[in-house]
């Protein structure tokens, strides 16, 4: 099997940030830059980012000024709502500028809060790979960070009150100084490869019964990347993988992994599946799935690393 390449970027990839993370201890450093005017915060509302349209019609984000973030910086009460610095701007008219996520969800509306037609907040996903090179990857960040900080409120050594550390970064358990860092949890996804046939299943998690995807799965301890592959494959659909080439990455804080992506050969034709994981699977000529609505069918949505990985087969054929 040869190796696929990956014909352009993932969503979610590209940030526009210096993430800083050699001076997110500076306290002087980070009270000035939280202190500047110029300073843009992303609001985050329930795992929600603050969207509009611009003149084309097209999603872009809603970055706020210091003095509009005021109000939904204190939707908490007298305490700042969390804030995490999230870096400055490494080039273009934004250069040098510093971006902090904050925490809304508090509010129950928060869009009263800011100036009449702001925008609205909507889920990320539906339309990210819509969105300017760099805004998603700046949204998903803010939102990966803020829900990991409002799921690590307390430490899990001890139980005692976890407080904010680097710029919010890091928390710091004020009972027994355990130090708890932001977590990311690999998952491997897949596209099996079979001759000119793929694997695309259907999962009883997936809200449209006419999509398939690529299988994909976690990293369990003391795993490889490809030991991974070969499986969640195995459990999932009965099919023995040999040959695993990778092909791209993917950050994917929904709410809280990045996403490896693989093609991988298949030994075996026979599909088994686990009812509790799989609804159906199926194998796919190239032609089928460049018909694939002809047969009442869909792909995954375009921002993901699944639509990626069938894509790039797709064009190498």
């Amino acid at each position: 099997m040869l190796s696929i390449s990956a014909s352009r970027p993932n969503a979610y990839t590209g940030s526009p940030l210096d993430r800083v993370s050699g001076r997110r201890d500076e306290a002087d450093f980070v009270a000035a830059q939280l202190a500047r005017e110029d300073a843009l915060f992303i609001p985050v509302w329930r795992s929600q980012s603050l969207l509009r349209d611009n003149a084309a019609g097209e999603p872009e984000a809603v970055l706020l000024t210091p003095a509009t973030a005021e109000a939904v910086r204190m939707t908490a009460g007298p305490v700042p709502a969390p804030w995490v610095l999230l870096g400055l701007f490494e080039e273009g008219p934004l250069k040098g500028r510093p971006a902090f996520a904050v925490d809304c969800s508090a509010a129950e509306d928060p869009l009263p809060l800011l100036p009449p037609e702001m925008g609205r907040f909507a889920d990320l996903r539906p339309v990210a790979a819509l969105m300017p090179p760099g805004e998603a990857s700046l949204l998903a960040h803010a939102r990966g960070m803020l829900h990991w900080r409002s799921r690590h409120r307390f430490c899990g050594v001890c139980g005692g009150v976890c407080e904010p550390r680097a710029a919010g970064n890091t928390l710091r358990c004020a009972n027994c100084g355990t130090m708890h860092f932001p977590r990311t949890d690999p998952a491997v996804i897949m596209l099996i490869l079979r001759g000119d046939r793929c694997l695309l299943a259907n999962s009883p998690r997936f809200p449209d019964t006419t999509m398939y995807s690529t299988l994909a799965g976690f990293v369990e301890p003391g795993e490889s990347l490809e030991e991974a592959v070969r499986r969640e494959v195995l459990e999932e659909a009965g099919i023995r993988v040999g040959e695993v080439h990778y092909h791209s990455s993917q950050p994917w804080p929904f709410p809280a992994s990045v996403m490896i992506g693989f093609h991988g050969e298949a030994l075996t034709d026979a599909i088994t599946i686990d009812p509790d994981e799989i609804r159906d699977a199926r194998w796919f000529t190239r032609d089928e799935i460049r018909r694939i609505d002809t047969l009442g069918l869909r792909l995954p949505r375009a921002d993901s690393i699944a639509r990626r990985l069938i894509e790039d087969w797709l064009e190498n054929a």
